[in-house]
């Protein structure tokens, strides 16, 4: 197998895992949404740190933990990633649970194009016209749902607002995905205790309080949350970004997949001229990313 195909391997089952999550926090559904968040960064830290120190990467992780320190700026650039993360993860669990799972997959399906627009306004790179025309259509496509539903489509918006800060704040920072990730929990760590310890307190607590099958899920989610970004890691390295582009609407495409023909969710004439709006943008997006990212390719390889 070429490292292209091991590559592509890789990024194909990071998109899988993503968009088949809905499925699995479904299971959930009976813990607040707060709770399994909490859960999720507990348990998400423990794996990572684990697998850290058992590929050997312990001297790693206390380097970039005092590399950041010494450097401020980056310092607290990741400690404000990983509370935008949070939300982004909170926000899709609670769609999720709440039978929204069509309006995630619309957030992760023009996600990528606004990270273009923040790429705009935040390091000032210029847009093509063939993104801008993207831009409109895609908004296009969010006006349909908003006049639809009499109301902004918030779940979609934010989902894609806070991936595309989180990419943003992130971009300066150079560090491996599974020590990254475990420095994003360990900043929020201390608040998912505290809630822990605020819900027991209370005697809502769901974990330990439910039966065994709750507590292994619950558990589990942190084991799911690493594994993707480890594959994702790989595989980013091994294939070009334009192929890594088009790789990553696997996961929205899963997840519409899920809502329409699983779930149930409505989906009626208005919705798919929004999602069609939306679809449409990522044509005009993608085929203009791919045969500029070709362009770059070719040269760097004549070089």
């Amino acid at each position: 197998m070429t490292n292209t195909q091991q590559g592509s391997l890789y990024a194909f089952l990071t998109y899988m895992i993503w968009g088949l999550f809905p499925l699995f926090w479904m299971f959930l559904d009976h813990v607040g949404s707060l709770e399994v968040l909490a859960g999720r960064i507990i348990w998400s830290c423990v794996f990572t740190i684990l697998f850290i120190l058992v590929i050997g990467k312990r001297k790693a992780l206390v380097h970039d933990v005092t590399t950041l320190w010494q450097h401020k700026k980056s310092f607290f650039s990741l400690m404000a990633a990983s509370f935008i993360i949070s939300l982004n993860w909170y926000v899709y669990i609670w769609a999720v649970s709440h039978d929204r799972v069509l309006e995630t997959s619309m957030g992760y399906y023009i996600n990528p194009i606004i990270s273009v627009l923040f790429g705009m306004i935040f390091f000032h790179e210029k847009l093509s016209k063939n993104t801008w025309g993207a831009l409109i259509v895609a908004a296009l496509g969010v006006l349909i749902m908003t006049i639809n539903y009499g109301q902004v489509p918030g779940v979609s918006l934010l989902l894609a607002l806070t991936f595309a800060t989180y990419g943003v704040l992130k971009k300066r920072i150079q560090l491996e995905a599974t020590i990254g990730l475990a420095i994003e929990t360990l900043f929020i760590l201390p608040f998912a205790l505290i809630f822990y310890v605020y819900i027991y307190k209370q005697g809502t607590m769901q974990f330990m309080h439910v039966d065994w099958q709750t507590d292994v899920l619950m558990i589990i989610s942190g084991i799911l949350t690493a594994i993707p970004l480890i594959l994702f890691a790989k595989g980013a390295k091994l294939i070009p970004m334009y192929l890594l582009g088009f790789i990553q609407y696997v996961s929205p495409t899963i997840s519409f997949l899920l809502g329409v023909f699983y779930f149930r969710e409505t989906f009626t004439q208005i919705e798919f001229m929004a999602f069609g709006c939306i679809w449409l943008a990522i044509i005009i997006f993608s085929s203009h990313s791919l045969a500029e990212s070709r362009k770059r390719h070719r040269a760097l390889k004549s070089e």
